[in-house]
């Protein structure tokens, strides 16, 4: 791709099925490759890979029969409020009755699903995730441990080429824009940009949804605030000075951010996913009003992943789920709840996406970051590095 290298600050009308823009924008300003440079894995060996491909397990049959026999799967990390995940597991659990459902850690963060698999392998347990859901640079990380198996699904093709591993390890599933969430009720006056959030009026109002040294989303909204104050995508610094800013004026608050947060209006303002934000709102329409803001000055969008677990004790189940994930419905699902799946682009072009769901997503002219992958690997640890001893906010979880 001739554009690999540059850096992509373009107008980006969000969501909205009628531009034409999906993840193969993104796809042509993501293909370096990431240098893997981890230590010796001291985890036990793991078991030798399932089935590459639906073909090799025999086909959806065998993989369905195959799964029947593990008659459970372990996923991690995967709230019910996120990019309509409630929804997805209760679809996925409608369909195969046989599994028994482990919702392990529903609020943790990338980071820490990476350690599930560390602190698991071996074991054999319900505690041991089979399946992960991570921000996107953390594919390549687990990777290069040997953390994660092999697996293409059925739509492999239909996937843009730059949001999967070639051999199948990873693969992008959805992504979104960082905004602002705000409690109307709480906050009269709605910040429209990052330079709005230093405003006393906002004393003690604004949160961040994780701890920036390992929730991605939380990084991304410092590596937002950085681009909305005109630094290039690869310099953190400037976000890392705004948030210090906002600390020291008393504006952020060091709690996690919530959806129960906002809606009662403990922290009223709260920068988040935008699909996480559009569906907090939907959810609490009837009791409170919340805004969502796409600051005007640029904003990030972040991609997540799915992998399966080199230690998963149901490897075929995992496949089961990366199959429905990766499916019409599933990926339907995702912007169902305002997440953009990685297949929009092939759902758009097959007209499969229904007319009333193209119609409810929104729109923001503003300028959106689509950052490489050399890029996030460098901006994520100047961040989670740079966070203690610029920002030193520590977090109530």
């Amino acid at each position: 791709m001739a554009h690999k290298h540059s850096i992509s600050r373009r107008h980006f009308l969000q969501m909205s099925a009628l531009t034409g823009v999906g993840l193969t924008a993104f796809a042509m300003n993501s293909r370096l490759a990431f240098a893997q440079t981890a230590a010796p894995n001291p985890l036990p060996a793991a078991p030798a890979p399932g089935p590459i491909d639906l073909k090799a397990a025999g086909g959806m049959d065998a993989l369905i029969e195959a799964a029947k026999k593990e008659a459970a799967l372990s996923t991690i990390a995967l709230p019910d409020d996120w990019a309509n995940y409630g929804q997805m597991k209760k679809e996925f659990l409608a369909k195969y009755t046989f599994l028994k459902h482990n919702d392990l850690n529903p609020d943790g963060s990338s980071g820490d699903e990476v350690e599930a698999i560390k602190a698991n392998a071996g074991n054999k347990g319900p505690q041991n995730p089979d399946v992960i859901d991570v921000g996107f640079i953390w594919g390549q990380l687990a990777k290069g441990q040997s953390l994660l198996q092999p697996y293409k699904v059925a739509t492999w093709d239909t996937i843009p080429d730059a949001l999967k591993d070639k051999d199948g390890y990873y693969y992008g599933n959805y992504y979104g824009t960082m905004a602002f969430e705000v409690n109307t009720a709480a906050v009269k006056n709605v910040p429209q940009d990052w330079s709005d959030l230093l405003k006393p009026e906002y004393k003690g109002q604004i949160a961040i949804s994780g701890d920036p040294t390992s929730a991605s989303q939380a990084i991304h909204a410092v590596w937002a605030s950085s681009i909305g104050n005109g630094s290039a995508v690869d310099d953190a610094m400037p976000g890392l000075e705004f948030f210090k800013k906002l600390a020291e004026s008393g504006n952020l608050v060091p709690v996690v951010a919530s959806p129960a947060g906002v809606a009662k209006g403990e922290t009223p303002i709260a920068l988040r996913w935008d699909y996480n934000a559009l569906s907090n709102r939907d959810a609490n329409k009837d009791t409170v009003e919340i805004a969502v803001v796409y600051p005007k000055s640029g904003s990030i969008a972040g991609v997540y992943l799915n992998g399966i677990s080199a230690y998963a004790p149901r490897p075929y189940a995992a496949r089961l789920w990366q199959e429905y994930v990766y499916s019409d419905a599933g990926q339907l699902t995702f912007l169902n709840g305002y997440a953009k799946p990685v297949r929009f682009d092939d759902l758009q072009k097959r007209a499969v996406i229904p007319a009333e769901l193209a119609a409810k997503l929104p729109k923001a002219d503003i300028k959106v970051a689509f950052p490489t992958v050399e890029q996030i690997s460098k901006v994520l640890d100047a961040i989670k590095t740079g966070w203690p001893s610029i920002v030193g906010v520590k977090f109530n979880k």
